[in-house]
């Protein structure tokens, strides 16, 4: 007797996760409101692929003690390394420099893609996600940098969300080098380790709070599961000089921010013109009517990235909802952007302006979800065409063929129940319409059709068998078959 051979145990690794139609459908309804409100801004769409040369994305990741500092990587045939892309703006910048005589420039694309992260997964907190970016390569200008800060506010209530239901924070990269220069971190190669691992710290203020962060900024911080993240180094003079700079004028406007800036910074050159550049920022966006309500200066946001190397932003959810077990679930960052002057640098040695902002779809997905925003999407109305005997099972396909040339989602029942198992197959997939023929009914030209979302209706308010039979007469009926998609068009028009 031959040996049975061991199953392979189906599981997916930690941080993915698999998505069904349905979710689907929802997030593609939500990111088609964000579509339309990038291509109202004139950017046009780029795809590039998923995996790229380790080299060419670089290694920017603020994870740097996990494996491959943040990314998954593997060795061509050729020895070259390769790598899944972390974003999408690092394939951006590989992209432009390898076209840069032939773009317009500013160019001005946005993208949607699957990003991957070799980092600790966690709730909420996956290895594979979409983002949507929009970037601008070119310019220099701070207005630019005031239009990602706009395009997500409107972005953010194209998907339904009130004013009040966030904010998009902003702060500079230059501001925190005037901060990093008066706690005498070095500036340049001398003092990137230190300066990334402060940065890193402070990045993390809205996960671990301010505590967590003063071990990170000093000798470091175990995690409750035990693993142990070496901490900056900081004296305690310096640790709590950081602290109040994160804290500083969160709550007020946005020149009184500036004015706190100034003040904090000093007389550092980079710090002055970080502040100079937000006023700028100001402008553009008090000229086109964004308040302190959808736009607000920050210090706390810094962004992990080290390839930022001006204005940040991050857009934070603020409401607050229940979860399945009641408890409060805040969402927080769904998204942010900003700089990176240097990042096409490395392909062309000269530097060349840009700036981006991203929006975490998943995440977004999943608050809009909660609060119960998250739209019907663009998921057809299903109809479902049962199969009564062999015959059936040749005009089932000529009917579907009809529906379909009519624009209508429908398919046969290929199964091999009865008519009982096919209207609980029609009842899982969420259909609209089950389309019954059995002989009878092909002997007089007619079909019935079977309203099943009514139906569900009728079934739920009735309180007795006898009240679903007086309520359900409007649920089910025959029509000619000359009159099939007529009649399933009028069902599908109800139903919304």
């Amino acid at each position: 007797m031959p040996p049975v051979p061991e199953l392979l145990s189906p599981r997916l690794p930690r941080g993915f996760a698999d998505r069904r139609g349905a979710d689907l459908h929802l997030v593609r309804g939500m990111i088609e409101k964000i579509r339309a409100v990038y291509e109202r801004y004139g950017f046009e769409q780029l795809e590039t692929p998923c995996i790229e040369f380790a080299d060419a994305v670089g290694k920017f990741l603020p994870d740097q003690d996990r494996p491959n500092e943040g990314v998954f990587a593997l060795q061509d045939d050729d020895e070259q390394w390769l790598c899944l892309r972390y974003d999408l703006t690092a394939p951006l910048a590989r992209f432009v420099a390898e076209n840069f005589e032939t773009l317009p420039l500013p160019f001005r694309r946005y993208q949607i893609g699957q990003v991957f992260r070799n980092e600790k997964p966690g709730a909420g907190r996956y290895r594979e996600f979409t983002q949507f970016d929009a970037d601008a390569v070119g310019t220099a200008s701070m207005a630019a940098d005031a239009e990602f800060c706009m395009l997500v506010a409107d972005a953010m209530e194209a998907v339904g969300l009130s004013r009040g239901d966030y904010i998009v924070k902003v702060n500079n990269r230059k501001v925190l080098n005037g901060i990093l220069e008066m706690i005498g971190v070095p500036m340049g190669s001398e003092g990137e380790a230190a300066r990334g691992a402060v940065l890193r710290a402070m990045d993390k203020l809205d996960r671990l709070g301010t505590d967590g962060v003063r071990l990170l900024l000093g000798k470091g911080r175990k995690d409750p599961s035990g693993d142990f993240t070496a901490g900056a180094g900081l004296d305690d003079a310096s640790v709590e000089r950081v602290l109040a700079f994160l804290s500083a004028g969160s709550d007020g406007s946005r020149e009184s921010v500036c004015q706190t800036l100034e003040k904090l910074v000093g007389t550092s050159e980079a710090g002055l013109e970080g502040v100079a550049e937000l006023r700028a920022i100001d402008a553009t966006l008090a000229a086109s009517g964004f308040g302190d309500d959808r736009v607000r200066f920050d210090p706390s946001v810094v962004r992990g990235l080290a390839y930022y190397t001006g204005p940040v932003y991050e857009t934070e959810l603020t409401f607050e909802v229940k979860d399945e077990n009641g408890q409060p679930v805040r969402f927080g960052s769904v998204g942010g952007g900003g700089r990176y002057d240097d990042l096409v640098e490395r392909f062309k040695g000269t530097k060349v302006p840009a700036t981006g902002v991203s929006i975490g779809v998943s995440r977004l997905a999943a608050a809009l979800s909660m609060k119960g925003l998250l739209g019907a999407g663009t998921a057809p109305k299903l109809v479902i065409v049962t199969v009564m005997d062999a015959e059936g099972q040749v005009t089932a396909q000529k009917m579907v063929r009809e529906l379909r040339d009519a624009g209508i989602a429908s398919e046969v029942y290929l199964g091999s129940g009865r008519l009982g198992a096919q209207l609980k197959y029609a009842d899982k997939r969420g259909a609209a319409v089950a389309i019954i023929e059995g002989g009878d009914e092909r002997a007089k030209g007619v079909v019935k059709l079977k309203d099943l979302v009514r139906g569900a209706q009728r079934a739920k308010d009735a309180a007795t068998r006898e009240e679903w039979r007086a309520k359900s007469g409007d649920t089910e009926f025959d029509v000619s078959r000359s009159e099939l998609v007529a009649g399933v068009r009028r069902i599908l028009d109800r139903t919304d």
